[in-house]
């Protein structure tokens, strides 16, 4: 990504292609590059295996984010939902946040981001090509949103990760004190319409990137995917 910073949208869509994994393979290469990330280069969870998974990969729903030219994996996310069927552990937030922290936050309809990976190998080191990569991962989380009819975000977010995701106007509102797991984390929450309203307002270029739709279009109900 060499281009201007004013071709940013046009050159993160040209060089990287945002894809939802599905078969087994698929997703356990987005594994394999969370244990990268998390395990080898980060150094967050033991460097035991080949992969980096727990309960809940087995009802999440997976994005990636791949080098157009090679088809090289450079970031992959995550989206937990919420479920009648596990009420009080569909999602690793629950684990370690109390249940007062998401009371008024529509359950049904709630899905925990997580996950984050930017493989240090592949991206460049650039901190505004980071943003954008994340930006394009966002893309994916915002599709799978929508397919399965989300109308919240939640997550436990390094505080730094919450500060850079700022940038590009993804903005959560914490809920309560910064908890321990791995490090410190900041839960959070954003509503989805919220998010996309204030990112069309001071992004627009970025959202209509991240909402696949042409600029000018605002209206609730016209931000879902072509």
């Amino acid at each position: 990504m060499s281009e201007s910073r004013s071709d940013a949208v046009d050159v993160l869509d040209r060089h990287y292609a945002v894809e939802l994994p599905h078969s087994p393979e698929e997703v356990e290469a987005a594994m394999r590059l969370r244990y990268q990330v998390f395990c080898q280069e980060r150094r967050i969870f033991p460097a035991d295996g080949r992969i980096e998974t727990d309960r809940y990969d087995a009802w999440s729903r997976h994005v990636v984010l791949r080098r157009r030219s090679d088809r090289i994996l450079v970031g992959a996310a995550r989206l937990v939902p919420w479920s009648t069927l596990r009420p009080t552990d569909s999602m690793p937030m629950q684990q370690v946040c109390a249940p007062a922290l998401l009371r008024g936050t529509p359950m049904e309809s709630l899905g925990e981001i997580s996950r984050f990976s930017l493989s240090r190998e592949w991206r460049g080191e650039d901190r505004g090509e980071d943003v954008l990569l994340r930006l394009g991962l966002m893309r994916g989380l915002l599709r799978v949103s929508r397919e399965i009819g989300l109308t919240h975000w939640c997550a436990a977010m390094e505080p730094s990760l919450l500060r850079l995701l700022r940038r590009v106007s993804v903005r959560f509102e914490p809920v309560g004190p910064l908890v321990e797991y791995r490090g410190l984390r900041q839960p959070a929450v954003a509503e989805i319409d919220t998010v996309l309203k204030q990112g069309r307002a001071e992004r627009p270029a970025l959202w209509s990137y991240v909402t696949q739709t042409r600029l000018g279009v605002v209206a609730r109900g016209e931000l879902a995917l072509a």
